[in-house]
């Protein structure tokens, strides 16, 4: 028997990221796990609107999104619990830039978006920023055939009991398994 329980999000685990932005010209980071894929170039962040990051990044019109690995759950929840306009949290991590000049990105993250910031919704608690993927960036030994392999990058998952887990075993081959129930 189903059980309700109301209007609650399921769509968990999300992976962790650190979104990045200049604010008064400094690079910041903020924690983010409500982050959507709109199509294979463009992404969504929810960023509730008190973020000290959100004005950097509607300023400059550019922002990264930044996945980083177990390695970094310390720093990656110290980024969500600290706001930049009390602490420094870019002296955590080496920032480098890309093509746009101001999407600051960590190298100790193993995989990195370079985004242009292409619309912004307003909702009544969040902005929801939409962003073109301008560049991937990606640590050679974090690759299989060319691809990101997940397995190697160990992403932090969040679920909405607020803990943070670890990705699993590979389960299946996607558009394949499936084909197990076809008739002809």
């Amino acid at each position: 028997m189903k059980k309700e329980l109301g209007p609650l999000m399921g769509l968990y685990p999300m992976p962790v990221t650190l979104v990045g932005a200049l604010v008064d010209g400094k690079p910041n980071y903020a924690t983010i796990a409500h982050v959507g894929i709109i199509d294979f170039s463009h992404l969504s962040l929810s960023m509730s609107k008190s973020h000290y990051t959100n004005p950097g990044l509607k300023m400059n019109g550019t922002f990264s999104v930044n996945m980083p690995s177990q390695e970094m759950v310390r720093q990656t929840d110290y980024c969500g619990i600290v706001s930049g306009s009390k602490e420094d949290k870019s002296s955590l991590f080496k920032t480098f830039y890309g093509g746009l000049e101001t999407a600051p990105m960590i190298e100790e993250c193993p995989l990195n978006m370079e985004c242009k910031l292409v619309s912004t919704i307003d909702m009544p608690k969040h902005d929801v920023f939409v962003g073109e993927i301008v560049q991937t960036y990606i640590d050679e030994e974090c690759l299989a055939g060319g691809k990101p392999d997940f397995a190697k990058i160990q992403p932090i998952l969040f679920v909405i009991a607020a803990d943070y887990f670890r990705l699993g075993d590979r389960l299946a081959s996607a558009w394949s398994v499936g084909k197990e129930l076809k008739q002809n």
